[in-house]
């Protein structure tokens, strides 16, 4: 007993594990350096979109393992129609809800092909892919264009002001009003998982043992309070991490307390069943990549709020980052399992894994192997937990 619990706890743990240990060598790697405040801030804003893209592509993997190749295009195109819109000093609130809207479009168009055509998701996908960068070059007619818009910028993420104000402290030393974040997120933590646990107990659904349950949210109650110290060092709450903050609980929510989340799950699981079921799996296909499209949208308005401007490369390789992200977080190539912790676990072991190789020099062609082999090793993994099932 003791050794099959030792067992199911390394696999249900593997990537938090994996995740550790990652963090421990490039601490040791680099002097510590990428613990610094500074460098804790950059990993946030350099991979709010793999976080946000990764959101939306868990739902599309849920469905049997297909995946969108397009959202990298899709990230070009609606940054491209943005930057283009304030360039002609329109209000900025205008072109967030084109941009939103024109990526909510894209994938209602992609997902009516896949749902109802009965395209396989590969092949729609990667015409999407083709076809949105063409029209990003199109719209920005092959030149980069710069994004001005104070408004813009610090609202999501770009320049040296992309913060929440300090509105507790001075402004000097911690920032007070991150630190007072930081705690009321541990505090509400805490108390959901108290009252979920006492829920369970007295209906009679407990599993596990107690001790393991408190010991994992001391652990999470503790890496909270220290996250929430790094970035009151440097200069308090990026404004990217807002948004992907409410994108994760939002898409948490979906997953576990919706009825399209578990049909998602459920059509992963056996799309036949599910169907004579009576459960609409051509709508469920169409929701999956209408979504990811609307998220392609928001990633978009990341991507060029960060840079300050829209180029005909942004996104390239973006779409990869989100797959590889789902699947290093556990999410199985046949679909039907895989969840947002798993995300979150997966976008930071990458996006670790990328700046501490960036701090020890490490030139960018061996980064794209190191990750590909990670990548490999996690399908791997997957693979085999379901050949010994």
């Amino acid at each position: 007993m003791k050794e099959g619990s030792i067992g199911n706890f390394l696999k249900k743990y593997t990537m938090v594990l994996a995740l550790v240990l990652v963090v421990i060598f490039f601490s040791v790697s680099t002097q510590g350096k990428i613990l610094y405040a500074q460098n804790i801030n950059n990993l946030i804003s350099q991979n709010g979109y793999v976080f946000v893209l990764a959101s939306g592509m868990l739902l599309c993997i849920l469905t049997g393992g297909n995946i969108d190749l397009a959202v990298g295009s899709v990230v070009c195109f609606t940054g491209a129609l943005g930057a283009v819109i304030m360039q002609k000093h329109m209000n900025f609130i205008l072109a967030v809800i084109v941009m939103l809207l024109v990526g909510l479009a894209i994938g209602a168009f992609q997902g009516f092909w896949i749902a109802w055509i009965s395209v396989p998701p590969f092949i729609a996908t990667l015409a999407g892919m083709y076809a949105f960068r063409g029209l990003s070059n199109v719209v920005l007619q092959g030149y980069a264009v710069a994004i001005e818009d104070t408004g813009f910028l610090n609202v999501f993420g770009g320049g040296a002001d992309c913060y929440i104000p300090d509105f507790i402290g001075k402004g000097e030393g911690l920032n007070m009003t991150c630190m007072a974040a930081a705690i009321l997120i541990a505090v509400i933590y805490v108390l959901l998982t108290l009252r979920r646990e006492a829920v369970r107990r007295k209906r009679g659904i407990a599993h596990g043992s107690a001790a393991g349950k408190m010991f994992t949210m001391l652990v999470l109650t503790v890496l909270i309070l220290w996250l929430g110290y790094k970035l009151a060092s440097y200069k308090g709450i990026p404004t990217v991490l807002v948004w992907v903050a409410a994108v994760l609980l939002i898409y948490s929510y979906i997953t576990q307390n919706t009825a399209i989340g578990r049909y998602l799950y459920a059509v992963g699981g056996n799309e036949k069943a599910t169907r004579l079921s009576g459960i609409n799996t051509k709508m469920v296909y169409f929701f999956a990549y209408a979504n990811m499209g609307f998220l392609a949208g928001l990633a978009g308005i990341l991507t060029v709020a960060r840079a300050s401007s829209a180029q005909p490369t942004y996104g390239q390789g973006y779409e990869m980052d989100a797959i590889a992200a789902c699947f290093v977080g556990g999410a199985s190539a046949y679909g039907g399992v895989g969840s947002m912790a798993g995300v979150i676990i997966g976008a930071v072991l990458m996006g670790v894994i990328n700046q501490g190789m960036s701090i020890m020099g490490i030139a960018a062609n061996y980064q794209r192997v190191v990750k590909g082999i990670v990548l490999l090793v996690a399908v791997m993994f997957d693979v085999l937990s379901k050949r010994e099932k």
